[in-house]
């Protein structure tokens, strides 16, 4: 099964450089982000760092060949652009030769596109359409057109990926049942389900819907993947998205062990932060909600949702009996010293 990871940039700066990825144990690498410049061509998101990491992530594919890499492009700093990119034939056009010629000069295998959102959402500073939704379809094509015409003359295949939202505006606002045809496969962003946005406490990425009394939005993993599929994407083109990260929230009230209450300050923390100063922690309890297969830990006034080896075994279960094609992963550097993977991995590959 495919277990595609991002890779952001921005994490070298802080020491995480690209030979510290286990490539060992996936399939894809997907570089976080490429953004779009003035002219609507692919350009350079990082450039003080890009070109360091594209040499180690060259050098891991010399020693795993099966690797691929690909170049995303955009994320919710930098899609700005995409509606103006899709708007018309020549926009796509230009955009789609940029990013084969991108790929071509730093040996990327394909395109992955991030555009959050169109039609609706993302930053307020978003240009955005309501022909976004066509156009959406529309460059998808004519990236795939140009990879494949490239493949031809290169005798291979460039891959084309996107990401897409996990919220039900995503299928509404897309053409599901089209874009498949032109997509190696999507990875769906089934995180950020609730977070620092929320007025209460709640899991980042819950499995399964539960019966439980909440004043929160009710949405799961489950549900993202429901919409999906009835909106015409086959399943086994879509990966499922697993956050490496959590949330962790401040002065929470003691009642109800945390969950669904209100708190005073909250922001994401990488697994390994989790699992370094609060999962020995004599403070905190470890609770595991039975409906919802998330962990969530509790100390009387700090409430953490996360992923630990349990849910993430649930969840390579669930990718297994939909039929999905595997797993992706927001972000590598949040496990830096693979534990979670090292389960996603064997969930997914079963000894």
């Amino acid at each position: 099964m495919n277990i595609v990871g991002y890779y952001a940039a921005w994490t070298a700066n802080s020491g995480f450089t690209p030979d510290r990825i286990d490539a060992s144990r996936l399939t894809h690498i997907n570089y976080a982000f490429a953004n779009i410049g003035p002219d609507l061509r692919i350009t350079l998101g990082f450039p003080e760092i890009d070109l360091f990491n594209f040499s180690k992530l060259n050098s891991l594919k010399q020693i795993y060949p099966e690797l691929k890499t690909l170049i995303s492009v955009g994320g919710w700093t930098w899609s700005g652009l995409f509606s103006d990119v899709a708007y018309s034939e020549e926009t796509r056009r230009i955009f789609s030769d940029s990013c084969v010629a991108f790929i071509k000069r730093y040996g990327f295998d394909g395109v992955d596109i991030d555009w959050e959102f169109p039609v609706s959402g993302g930053l307020p500073t978003n240009i955005r359409r309501p022909e976004d939704k066509r156009n959406f379809t529309l460059l998808l094509k004519s990236l795939r057109e140009a990879l494949d015409a490239q493949g031809s003359a290169d005798g291979r295949d460039y891959l084309l990926t996107i990401a897409g939202g996990s919220g039900i505006s995503f299928p509404q606002n897309t053409e599901l049942s089209q874009i498949h045809q032109y997509l190696d496969f999507a990875n769906i962003m089934t995180y950020d389900i609730h977070g620092t946005w929320d007025s209460y406490t709640d899991f980042n990425a819950p499995l399964y819907m539960n019966n439980d009394l909440t004043l929160n939005f009710k949405w799961s993993v489950d549900s993202a993947v429901n919409a999906w599929y009835e909106a015409g994407f086959p399943l086994e083109k879509l990966m499922l998205g697993i956050p490496f990260y959590g949330y962790i929230y401040g002065s929470v009230n003691n009642s109800n062990l945390g969950l669904y209450q209100p708190y005073f300050g909250a922001n994401s923390i990488p697994y390994f932060q989790v699992a370094s100063d609060y999962l020995n922690s004599p403070d905190f309890i470890r609770y595991f909600h039975p409906e919802s297969k998330v962990p969530w830990l509790f100390n009387g006034s700090v409430f953490i949702s996360y992923e630990d080896p349990e849910s993430i075994l649930y969840k390579t279960d669930y990718i297994k009996s939909r039929g999905m094609g595997g797993a992706m992963i927001w972000e590598l550097s949040g496990d830096p010293n693979g534990v979670l993977l090292y389960y996603l991995y064997n969930g997914l590959n079963p000894p």
